[in-house]
């Protein structure tokens, strides 16, 4: 059985692109790094892939598209680097239905929220949502009325400071610990712990959600574990707490206000210590939400390797590993579109960014085999490295595409440095028998923290068209922004 769910049933029209709408449903569930519109997406593999053709995402991220091609009749292969991504990708491709996650989150209220909430109760039998602190002070308690609307706001007593006091020593004992580089854009170092990005009382609650999840039948625990991962970045130090703007009017306000994390290891001096079970609660709220009015099919996409994607007996396959090693096993002239979101350069260290989430998946990513640029000297992964292996992946993918392929790459970078790997093959695209059709402007579908307000942040990417046919930009000219010549860098 395959869940239809309906806000995927769509068909996008040209004039879309420009103005995708928000991450909703299901492709807000999780918070990954880097999402892109899936309008574009699903309009190109609709224009350049045939019905039952071959989709190939060699760095998948999110698994937009990879959802989108299955939602339109096309094979897909995906892969990537982090576990995480995988694991969010099969979720999202095969999703439970929203009464199987209602009642694994049934049983673990049941088993948990008590003893979580325990560890937040204030006053005469009540239950604290939020805790600011200040320079390492917790100097407010709010109480809210279950809506996250009202608050009452009160000093911190005695017995509240008594509580708080009763974790401070927690060692974790399920989590294994942490691995972190020593990379000042992200605000990491390897000697950051679990304790500076989260509280001892945080530590215990999650480990309290993650031995509820473990009880639960096998076939209930993964959209669980991976609503823990969706929302432990509220549960930690790094939630920013927000002083003059009006979150709803967008007037000025001194109102205090609760933010999020953004991208990142920042723990502001002025912060949010957010309640466990209420993040852990809206996480999965908002999963069941995105799931319920889906209808049943008996058809559900079958997953399998790339061998079985290979000879037609798989409809997906979604791999966990090295683009370079594992692009290899397509057939020769078996794909019909890569379509693909790659490493911008430094713009987001993936794997650095995930380890919290890998962390409670218990997964330990490949860092020696990412295509990135760190600042993280340590892991030397700098430009020449960066584009000796974006340039390998372009030669093996033409070697992969059949006689009408296309291969479109959404990418934008600041330095000269890291379009280097897209100008080499582009001045070799002829001798492999590829065509530089174009590009157009890819305009994020919600907007960005980082996005908006770090100075010289990048507003947009392009999608940049290669083709075996020449006339693959006729079929694309009416995109908005659409233009034959290179994009202007950055």
């Amino acid at each position: 059985m395959q869940l239809v769910i309906p806000e995927l049933a769509y068909i996008p029209q040209v004039e879309a692109l420009s103005r995708p709408g928000g991450y909703r449903g299901l492709y807000a569930f999780h918070k990954y790094w880097g999402k892109k519109p899936s309008e574009p997406i699903r309009y190109l593999i609709e224009h350049l892939c045939p019905e039952g053709g071959l989709v190939v995402d060699p760095f998948m991220g999110s698994g937009i598209a990879a959802i989108e091609a299955l939602q339109v009749g096309r094979r897909v292969v995906g892969i990537d680097i982090n576990p995480a991504a995988i694991r969010i990708t099969k979720l999202l491709v095969s999703p439970p239905t929203s009464e199987a996650v209602s009642e694994a989150f049934r049983r673990i209220k049941s088993a948990a929220k008590a003893a979580i909430e325990s560890s937040y109760a204030i006053g005469e039998g009540g239950t604290a949502s939020h805790f600011l602190w200040v320079e390492g002070r917790m100097i407010k308690v709010w109480q809210t009325n279950g809506s996250g609307h009202a608050r009452v706001e009160t000093e911190p007593t005695p017995a509240d400071l008594e509580l708080l006091e009763r974790f401070d020593g927690y060692t974790p004992r399920m989590l294994r610990q942490p691995r972190f580089f020593n990379n000042a854009r992200i605000n990491a170092s390897d000697a950051l712990t679990l304790h500076d990005l989260f509280t001892g009382r945080a530590l215990r609650n999650i480990e309290l959600l993650l031995a509820a999840i473990e009880e639960l039948p096998e076939e209930m625990r993964e959209a669980l574990r991976l609503s823990l991962t969706a929302a432990v970045g509220q549960m930690s130090k790094m939630v920013f707490a927000i002083t003059g703007r009006g979150k709803t009017t967008g007037a000025g306000s001194d109102r205090i206000e609760v933010g999020s994390w953004v991208i990142g290891f920042w723990r502001p001096a002025k912060h949010f210590e957010v309640n466990v079970w209420n993040c852990f609660e809206r996480r999965v709220k908002k999963l069941i939400k995105a799931l319920s009015g889906a209808t049943s099919k008996p058809e559900a996409p079958i997953l399998g390797d790339i061998q079985e994607v290979n000879a037609s007996v798989a409809d997906c396959a979604l791999i966990n590993g090295n683009t370079l090693d594992r692009l290899p096993e397509l057939q020769d002239g078996s794909v019909d579109l890569f379509i693909t979101d790659p490493p911008h350069s430094d713009r987001i260290p993936y794997l650095e960014l995930s380890e919290l989430w890998n962390m409670i998946l218990g997964e330990t990513p490949d860092y020696a085999s990412e295509i990135i640029v760190s600042n993280a000297k340590e892991r030397s992964k700098g430009a020449k490295e960066y584009t000796a292996a974006m340039t390998k992946f372009l030669e093996i993918a033409t070697t992969k595409l059949n006689a009408q392929g296309s291969l479109v790459l959404f990418f934008n970078a600041r330095s000269e440095s890291s379009w280097k790997f897209f100008e080499n093959f582009r001045t070799t695209a002829d001798s492999v028998g590829m065509n530089y059709n174009g590009c157009f402007p890819l305009v994020y579908s919600a907007g960005s923290v980082v996005q908006d307000n770090r100075k010289g942040a990048l507003k947009t990417d392009y999608g940049l068209v290669f083709s075996r046919a020449a006339t693959v930009g006729q079929r694309l000219r009416n995109i908005p922004g659409w233009m034959s010549d290179i994009p202007v860098r950055g």
